[in-house]
């Protein structure tokens, strides 16, 4: 359900992931829109249609570390997950996860970052992270420091049955300062 083009993709290219996120992980001192924690789980899409792949990232984006799916924030919002002190950026590239999100899973991370996090291995055979003893949820706290300007809901995160991700929220966001 991730890739579902229910947007429209913006045309393919790489992304210049220092500028969308480099700031995330730049410092203590954060300027955050919103902050909390939630479960997340891991995936990756490469397109090519194995180990459950289901095709490119809905942004249009290519899987890359620090892509991440949401089931209800804008397109390219950006931030940080924090995970047992370790601390990495992400933006949002993708849609989902699906069902699990009605569950409380509301962050789906990229299978490398995922790995960092956890002490794995992302395994480029099985697209999956070993060495994590078939752990695939971990409890997250993030920090969005920048929403996307496309649909979504500027919120704490929503299942993705909700529909919010195809919603277009135009909520002013204020920043507070954060420290992890």
């Amino acid at each position: 359900m991730r890739s579902i083009a229910l947007l429209a993709a913006s045309t393919l290219g790489a992304l210049a992931f220092g500028s969308a996120s480099a700031h995330a992980d730049a410092g203590t001192d954060q300027k955050a829109v919103l902050q909390g924690s939630t479960t997340a789980s891991y995936y990756w899409d490469d397109a090519s249609g194995r180990a459950g792949d289901t095709g490119l990232p809905a942004s249009g984006k290519p899987m890359q570390k620090g892509l991440a799916a949401s089931p209800s924030w804008p397109l390219m919002t950006e931030g940080y997950v924090v995970y047992k002190g370790k601390k990495l950026p992400f933006f949002v590239g993708d849609r989902g996860p699906g069902d699990p999100s009605s569950r409380g899973v509301m962050l789906d991370l990229d299978a490398k970052t995922f790995a960092e996090l956890t002490g794995g291995t992302f395994n480029p055979d099985t697209l999956g992270v070993d060495g994590v003893g078939g752990e695939g949820h971990i409890d997250i706290q993030y920090v969005v420091t920048k929403w996307g300007d496309g649909v979504g809901r500027k919120s704490h995160p929503v299942a993705f049955s909700t529909g919010a991700w195809s919603e277009k929220d135009t909520t002013q966001v204020t920043t507070a300062s954060v420290k992890h």
